[in-house]
């Protein structure tokens, strides 16, 4: 076959002291790599806790990790929250939209350059989108320019083009053991500022030290207590 595909699914349990790593959720996930080095990633998503929420995402990037679109629909509560189509172009980013509390919305955002990171909210997109972060000073910390289908944090709102800027820090190497086997991983940290509003609790991921960017382990702290873990993986 010209393309290589990998296979995997993470678990999602709870922190708190009153759930303390009972189930909440699972991800499982696709990654197909093309022949001419462009990337797709299947996601199927369930979070659980009230109101919960199932996420179907379809993200592709060409082959130097530039978003081409992004396909994204939700349901939220048993109900369906709503659907979008992204596309990524040069300078801009178009959005067609549907959902029972927004009707069609058609949007074209200008980007104005350069842009780090389009957050979709599986977890297997956020250990890819780390890949191209600079690493050749060893630990470091820098400001990402970023824009999301949704600012929620469980990303349980219609599709739409949002902007947004967070730090994504670089920890270091480590080599973990989960489930799925023993990794060698690079550690992360996404870090919201504390006059943002929006700020995401502390977000920690490790990801394989490879090309694939895979995501292997993941927790969040603040009023979210989260973890996750890959639990099962094919390539």
């Amino acid at each position: 076959m010209a393309y290589r595909t990998i296979r995997g699914t993470i678990l999602y349990t709870s922190k708190k002291t009153e759930r303390l790593d009972r189930e909440r959720g699972r991800e499982h996930f696709i990654w197909v790599r093309h022949s001419d080095g462009c990337r797709t990633l299947t996601a199927h998503c369930e979070i659980d806790d009230a109101p919960s929420t199932v996420r179907d995402v379809v993200y592709s990037v060409d082959a130097n990790n530039r978003p081409l679109d992004v396909l994204v629909r939700l349901t939220v509560g048993e109900r369906f929250m709503g659907a979008g189509f992204f596309r990524m172009g040069a300078g801009a980013i178009d959005c067609e939209s549907y959902g029972p509390a927004i009707g069609r919305v058609s949007q074209r955002v200008d980007t104005g350059g350069h842009y780090d990171w389009f957050g979709t909210h599986p977890l297997a997109a956020d250990g890819y989108n780390t890949c191209d972060f600079d690493r050749s000073a060893g630990p470091a910390k820098r400001r990402m320019r970023s824009f999301l289908t949704s600012l929620d944090h469980r990303g349980a709102t219609p599709p739409m083009i949002s902007g947004h800027q967070i730090w994504l820090e670089y920890v270091g190497d480590e080599t973990i053991t989960v489930k799925a086997g023993t990794f060698d991983t690079r550690h992360f940290q996404f870090v919201g500022e504390d006059t943002d509003p929006l700020a995401h609790p502390p977000y920690h991921l490790w990801v394989t030290a490879d090309e694939d960017n895979i995501f292997v382990r993941g927790r969040v702290a603040g009023y979210m207590m989260t973890h996750y873990e890959l639990v099962e993986l094919e390539r």
